[in-house]
């Protein structure tokens, strides 16, 4: 079979990295995206597949066009791109929330995806064949207290995947979206800027999801038969029941 030539973003850590790795194992292409350099140039090192890097922050628009018009001939048909890319800054109530840590989640998780996904659409559309998978979470289909401006980008990445899904329905282009809840990685150390207490105690006592976990359910949208799309995915550790309500072990 044809090897996928696979974009993913925010590829050097967290359910990014799991995801290339995962694929890298399975000989894949892989466009690894991200702002930490010397972390993707690492994975490349360890990847025995074929590996492209690109280095820019999805909040900058013309950098997400430039790296993606950057790309050498045999890189631009993309066939599946992974919006990973995005993160959580604060859990406060909206009059004591800082305004940068706002504008830090719009624009990454909502802006940047959009970005990327605006940049590679163009040869899938020329194709009339790709897949774009979202990484949601279940903060896009509930609120939770202080989750506020968070709970609102996701819940943006999920109409703009269902919106993406309409348009794009007559050019045989799978949309998908995963939606995670509790995964063990970076994502609370980010939130928490450090805080190295407050963010174990967000996985203390529970099973927390892996992001090995997450890259298993993408995989398995990749592998998906080319006539489904598994449209929207919903992962969580047994622990948890919804966005507020988990199974802590004294």
């Amino acid at each position: 079979m044809k090897k996928k030539t696979i974009l993913i973003t925010g590829a050097s850590s967290g359910i990014g990295k799991a995801t290339a790795e995962l694929f890298a194992q399975k000989g894949e292409r892989l466009i690894l995206c991200g702002r930490r350099q010397e972390r993707l140039t690492e994975l490349k090192k360890e990847f025995k597949c074929e590996t492209h890097l690109l280095n820019f922050d999805v909040r900058d628009r013309k950098a997400v066009f430039d790296a993606i018009n950057s790309l050498p001939q045999d890189w631009k048909q993309i066939d599946v791109l992974i919006n990973n890319a995005g993160n959580a800054h604060g859990l406060d109530t909206v009059e004591t929330a800082n305004l940068d840590d706002w504008d830090a989640m719009i624009d990454g998780n909502v802006k940047g995806l959009m970005y990327v996904t605006k940049a590679v659409l163009p040869q899938m559309i020329e194709l009339k064949r790709g897949q774009i998978i979202n990484l949601g979470s279940i903060a896009g289909l509930e609120v939770y207290p202080k989750g506020n401006v968070y709970c609102a980008s996701k819940f943006a990445v999920d109409a703009f995947t269902q919106g993406l899904r309409i348009d794009l329905n007559p050019y045989g282009v799978r949309v998908c979206a995963v939606h995670p809840g509790l995964v063990e990685t970076e994502f609370s150390m980010v939130r928490f800027k450090g805080d190295e207490q407050r963010s174990e105690s967000v996985y203390n006592s529970l099973d927390a999801l892996q992001a090995e976990d997450v890259a298993n359910a993408i995989a398995y949208m990749v592998e998906a038969p080319p006539h489904v799309t598994v449209a929207d995915l919903t992962l969580l550790p047994t622990d948890q029941a919804n966005a507020t309500v988990i199974n802590r072990k004294k």
